[in-house]
This record gives structure tokens, sequence and C-alpha cells, in this order.
């Protein structure tokens, strides 16, 4: 299958990366079909993709016109059956092996033969993920970075089992909607996990230890070493349960402490302190 041979992509999932990646594969003129378990789910998706585009066109890098002929192409159900014909499927729900079997086999009882699987996952076995599949050949990491729209980065991942033009596929699949692809193999947390997951538990560790405050750690980090956001602004901004659950994940691949939640994170969980959106995690948003 050719790249041009795609007019039609599928979203499962229409969270915040899920609805990312709809807009772009729209911005890039594929019509998109996004499904999730509720209504209120990509109805909320819906409006994020129509504020962020609204921000494109104030910015001047499009027309009203092509903003509603982006949207026009974005169309949300509950029913898996709708994403039948599509040959291309991206995949971004919850980090969590169970949920990502269901979803799979749901898919494979609709999907065509030829369609490739993509996989937005941040920490869990590619390899592991394409053996639940009937066709693993077709299967493919593409690990995405919040917020989608703004982030110039996919990470590509093969699998053992994929085929070398899947991953062919995925590359200019990331080329066409205006990202940079990487390449790397299957390892826990790719390679911008890999390296920042460690940077952020470290940074927890410090703020339990009572070194710094939450922010003087996230002043030093934005001053000293020129970050756009510290540590703890980005875990409150990502959410403090996905920062544990993912950890857990590195630690139970890697066995090494150093990738073990702290306990103040776990905490943090039950107490509801989980991050912005909660209203409180390592800072305040109440007011806000």
């Amino acid at each position: 299958m050719k790249l041009d041979d795609i007019t039609t992509v599928g979203m499962a999932g229409a969270g915040s990366m899920g609805a990312g990646i709809a807009q772009v594969a729209a911005m890039a003129g594929f019509r998109v079909n996004v499904v999730d378990v509720s209504e209120a789910v990509w109805s909320r998706a819906e409006k994020t993709i129509a504020k962020s585009l609204e921000r494109i066109v104030k910015k001047g890098a499009m027309t009203e016109q092509e903003m509603k002929e982006t949207l026009a192409r974005i169309s949300f159900s509950t029913d898996v059956s709708t994403l039948q014909d599509v040959r291309f499927m991206f995949e971004a729900v919850f980090e969590d092996i169970n949920v990502k079997k269901e979803l799979f086999a749901k898919l494979d009882a609709v999907c065509g033969d030829d369609t490739i699987y993509a996989t937005n996952t941040s920490s869990i076995a590619i390899t592991e993920m394409a053996a639940l599949v009937k066709r693993p050949a077709n299967f493919v990491g593409m690990h995405f970075f919040n917020p989608v729209p703004v982030m110039k980065l996919v990470e590509v991942i093969p699998a053992l089992q994929t085929a070398e033009a899947t991953k062919n596929l995925a590359l200019e699949m990331a080329q066409k909607i205006g990202k940079t692809a990487i390449t790397c193999k299957d390892t826990p947390g790719f390679v911008v996990n890999r390296l920042f997951v460690p940077y952020i538990i470290d940074a927890v560790r410090l703020l339990e230890e009572g070194v710094a405050s939450a922010e003087d750690i996230d002043t030093a980090m934005k001053l000293g070493c020129n970050m756009p956001m510290g540590p703890l602004e980005f875990q409150d901004f990502a959410g403090v349960d996905i920062g544990y659950h993912v950890s857990n994940i590195f630690y139970d691949y890697m066995k090494e402490e150093r990738y073990a939640p702290p306990g103040l994170l776990r905490n943090m969980i039950k107490a509801g302190y989980v991050g912005r959106k909660a209203g409180k995690g390592f800072y305040d948003y109440s007011e806000n």
C-alpha cells in the first residue's frame, strides 16, 4: 500500500493526544473518523480542535474557509464499525494493555486485512501489543508529543513483527502530517521518555526530600536549563496519575530503582491531587 492510496484515517481515542492527531491529519487533507467510548469525550475533543484551529487562524497561518474545511473532514462516533473502510488506524487510548487488547479485538473484527495500526503508546512495548492483533506485520508505534499540533517530533517504533513496508509507511505518514520522525528500537520509553521520565521522577524526589520548593525547582530548570516548563509544572499538565502509571510501567520493565514512582506521587493520587484537570497538583489551579 502507498500513502497516496490513503484518503481516510481512523483515530481510536479522543483524549488530548487523539484530538491532536485527528487535527493534524485533517489539516494534511485526510478525512478522519474518530471513535471513543462516550459522546462526552469526543464532544470535548471537537471543541478542543475548533479552539486550536481558531488560534491558528488568528495567527494568520490558516483562513476561516480552510478552518471550516478542516473541521468538516473530521467525524466523531462511538461506533467502531465506522472504521471498517479505514486503511491507516491511529490508536491513543488509555495506557493499559488490557484496554488496548479490548480495542484491538474490536478493530480486528471490522478493519480490512491491509489496515495499518499505529499506536501512540508512550510506555507499553510495541512488540507486546503487536502480538494482540491478527496481522502483527501491519502494527507499528507512532509516538506523538503533547500538544500534537505544536510538537514536531514523532518517534516511529517497529515491533519485532513489523514489516519493513509498514515502518516506511509510518515514516511517510509522519512527514505528510507535518512531523519530523525518528526511528528507534522497541525499548521502554523509546528515546524521549527514556531520558525524560527519570528527570521528572528526580524532580519529585527533590521536592519530597525538601531540597527546594516546587516553585524553586521549576524556576531552576526554566532559567538554569532554558526549559519552557518546569518538571513539576509539566507533571501537573500531563497528569500526576499518568506520571505514576508510566513510572510503574518503566519500573516493571527495567527493575531499576531510579524508575520507581516516589511515594509522594502515590499519596497525591490518593488525595485527588492529580494536576490541572483536578484543580490541584503540585500547584493550586482552583482559581482558574
